[in-house]
């Protein structure tokens, strides 16, 4: 696929200070599943206004680093131009907290809270839980993987019309397939060469193929266009990527019960040393992909 500038995730993640407490965006249709941006997207973005309000506002607090956040999706957002209105909640010597409001066309679409906390500061006890992924994901190599030449991973090739967001991302999955239902394991880097830094793992923990493909459904009737919209998200990250950033990271995705068109969603992230870099979880519905485009009909109706 062809990068274009606007295509570039750093480049549709800025965001510009507009007084002490408020922060502008613009969101493009390159960074959407359908017709709204997506919201792993959107997480990156709340993450990048924390970012920047920490380095500039609450400079003082000396803490650049997120380390919990929780999402709340209101509302549909749209492509084009986005406001972020931020409170501080608490500041402390250790950790502090924010609320941030994104705002288009005066309707509040989503509100997120994150706490930051300075990591390379971080001090206290630490014991071994003895915790590892189970069942165990298949060994990589990631020299190989880069020419798609490893024994146990491939690529995935395919390029959504609808999914616009996932075509930024190159995702390898198991030659042998997923180890069970409901579970995904897979290594993502970008496809235009781009690195993950923190922000990014917003995108990273709402980002994959499909959940959902083995199940198929039964006698001759078409699978319908689903859309999977979120309803909330929480993400702790236990370990700051480097300033540098990373090309690849792993994450596995797992859904513990789908039932009347609801799920949840654990996602665990990995880095190279398969040390633990951010956990997620997401409470996330099944619609008709119509529902995705169809138009508002009220200040007071939701996505859903």
């Amino acid at each position: 696929m062809a990068s274009t500038d606007t295509a570039r995730f750093a480049t549709a993640m800025v965001v510009k200070a507009e007084a002490t407490h408020l922060y502008s965006a613009n969101f493009g249709l390159q960074w959407c599943y359908g017709s709204v941006p997506h919201g792993g997207f959107l997480t990156s973005v709340f993450m990048t206004v924390a970012s920047m309000h920490f380095r500039t506002t609450l400079a003082k607090q000396n803490q650049p680093h997120t380390i919990t956040l929780h999402l709340e999706f209101l509302r549909r957002a749209e492509v084009g131009p986005a406001n972020f209105s931020v409170k501080d909640v608490k500041l402390g010597q250790q950790t502090s907290t924010i609320q941030i409001t994104l705002t288009q066309r005066d309707r509040e679409e989503s509100v997120c809270y994150i706490t930051n906390s300075n990591l390379d500061a971080e001090n206290g006890l630490t014991l071994s839980t003895e915790w590892e992924l189970q069942p165990p994901t298949p060994k990589v190599d990631l020299i190989k993987l880069q020419k798609d030449e490893d024994e146990t991973w491939t690529a995935y090739r395919f390029i959504s019309k609808f999914r616009f967001a996932s075509n930024h991302l190159q995702f390898y999955l198991p030659r042998q397939g997923q180890v069970m239902r409901g579970q995904l394991d897979q290594w993502v880097c970008f496809r235009n060469g781009e690195r993950f830094h923190n922000e990014s793992l917003g995108l990273l923990c709402d980002i994959w193929p499909a959940v959902f493909e083995p199940y198929q459904y039964i006698g001759n009737e078409e699978q319908p266009a689903l859309w999977y919209p979120t309803l909330n998200l929480s993400l702790e990250i236990k370990k700051a990527l480097p300033s540098e950033g990373v090309q690849w990271l792993f994450s596995r995705v797992r859904a513990k019960q789908i039932k009347n068109g609801r799920f949840d969603l654990e996602v665990v992230i990995l880095d190279e040393k398969a040390e633990i870099v951010a956990l997620s979880h997401h409470v996330a519905m099944m619609v008709s992909a119509d529902r995705n485009t169809a138009e508002r009909k009220s200040l007071g109706l939701s996505k859903m």
